[in-house]
């Protein structure tokens, strides 16, 4: 079952957030002072030569990093590449070697791996109970000693290693903190006629309709990878229950997913598949394909995580992209109220052959990683504390705004598949995928996720 830290900590890591929020809005004269004055990376930890925690060494050694950051128009992957480039300038002994792959690739591989006891050095791995199962197995190693180096731990967001802890070990270091919005692009507004962004569910649907006439896809996503879907269909849930919470109850025996709430959030949900909100054949186009119909200026509106604000600044839309909360359903839920998303996260092979050299490197690249997505404009929603003037370093009006939503977070919910069993989690990641190709009888999509449940408990 689930670390019961996670609902605890929800509010708790999110609402601390601010941090860099905070420095967005340029209430600190020293920092944005300092911001004008340098225009460049932001002041965290101490970090200078992080990786120097064992004497130097002769002995050659290749760490394989396994990875989701498979594009190269992203400030991800140009963060991945030039730190793994800088540690090996600096140790010639350590080769990095780099297994790139999309999200669900990446999830099908590990699992593979992880079946033969053959989990590469480093890892990717979400939080709760989606890593839950290889922390049973024993395959990843407590990094509790690296956290302790040259202050990492304390870089950290306050609460937000709860998500990735079992038993007073902390085993995985999170890329990012964020929160799900509603990208949209203002030109196609404009060029369709919607003068704002929807507050309301009913809104969404009219403009829908509205960009549909006008022969301009309404919502892009990738359903291929079966994630999207879920992410989304979570935010009309935490809607349509009036509040987080609603997996909590199920987990906890008060509710059922034949509940009127999530029954409702079916039904919306495939209000919007059968608005033709969706591009045609989304199960068949991955999440960075399903991106790139947003970031190509070619959909309105994605709903996503805050993450991708850095990859919508440097894609051929920028400077035309807002966001907003996702609105109310039938007048239910706070718009303040997010999904919440503790990054994927990086954690060390337990059998790994150079554990100390691995988590050498590891705790080199997290030191270095809150500073280089500053420099590369992609700090916003990274899960480590960031001291610096957005405005000041030349971050864009979409990253400002991001930052404000972050000021308004009141709290939320976790994603599905990091709330329930891995099991259960496959049957609701395949019965939303579903939605998008057959209409359901809500009933029955809700009776299937119960059934999953019990016979997973």
């Amino acid at each position: 079952m689930v670390n019961r830290k996670i609902k605890q900590s929800a509010t708790i890591a999110f609402t601390a957030v601010m941090a860099l929020s905070l420095a967005a809005c340029g209430n600190s004269n020293n920092n944005a002072n300092d911001g004008a004055k340098n225009n460049a990376a932001p002041n965290t930890t101490d970090s200078g030569n992080a990786a120097a925690t064992t004497a130097p060494s002769d002995k050659k050694v290749t760490i394989t990093f396994q990875n989701i950051y498979p594009d190269p128009a992203t400030p991800a992957y140009k963060m991945i590449n030039e730190l793994t480039e800088q540690y090996q300038k600096e140790h010639p002994n350590v080769t990095i070697e780099l297994d790139t792959l999309n999200t669900d690739q990446q999830k099908v591989k590990l699992k593979t791996q992880a079946a033969s006891k053959e989990v590469p050095d480093i890892t990717i791995v979400n939080p709760a109970a989606q890593m839950k199962p290889f922390v049973d197995a024993g395959l990843f190693a407590p990094l509790n000693d690296m956290l302790d180096q040259n202050g990492l731990k304390d870089t950290y967001q306050e609460g937000l290693l709860d998500y990735y802890s079992f038993d007073n070990n902390v085993y995985a270091l999170p890329d990012g903190n964020n929160i799900e919005v509603v990208y949209y692009n203002k030109d196609l507004f404009a060029q369709a006629g919607i003068a704002a962004p929807p507050t309301t569910f009913d809104e969404l649907l009219q403009d829908v309709k509205i960009l549909k006439d006008k022969g301009i896809t309404p919502l892009a996503i990738g359903e291929k990878d079966s994630w999207t879907g879920s992410f989304l269909f979570m935010n009309i849930l935490l809607r349509t229950n009036g509040g987080p919470g609603f997996l909590q109850d199920v987990l906890d025996g008060k509710k059922t997913f034949e509940d009127p709430a999530f029954v409702e959030a079916v039904d919306a949900f495939q209000a919007l598949v059968q608005a033709g909100a969706f591009p045609d054949g989304a199960t068949s186009i991955d999440a960075n394909a399903g991106g790139n119909i947003f970031k190509t200026g070619k959909a309105a509106m994605w709903s996503i995580g805050s993450w991708e604000t850095g990859a919508i600044d440097a894609s051929p839309v920028a400077g035309k992209v807002g966001a907003f909360q996702f609105p109310t359903v039938n007048g239910k839920g706070d718009p303040n109220e997010f999904m919440l998303a503790p990054g994927s996260a990086f954690a060390v092979s337990a059998n790994s052959e150079h554990l100390q050299e691995t988590k050498d490197f590891l705790n080199f690249f997290a030191s270095e990683y809150p500073k280089k997505q500053f420099e590369l404009k992609n700090a916003v929603g990274i899960g480590q504390k960031v001291d610096g003037d957005l405005k000041a370093a030349g971050y864009s009006d979409l990253a400002v705004n991001i930052a404000g939503l972050f000021n308004q977070v009141k709290g939320g919910d976790l994603a599905f598949d990091n709330t329930m069993n891995p099991a259960t989690a496959q049957v609701h990641l395949s019965s939303i995928q579903n939605l998008f190709v057959q209409k359901m009888d809500s009933a029955a999509v809700a009776k299937e996720h119960q059934a999953a449940f019990e016979a997973n408990k």
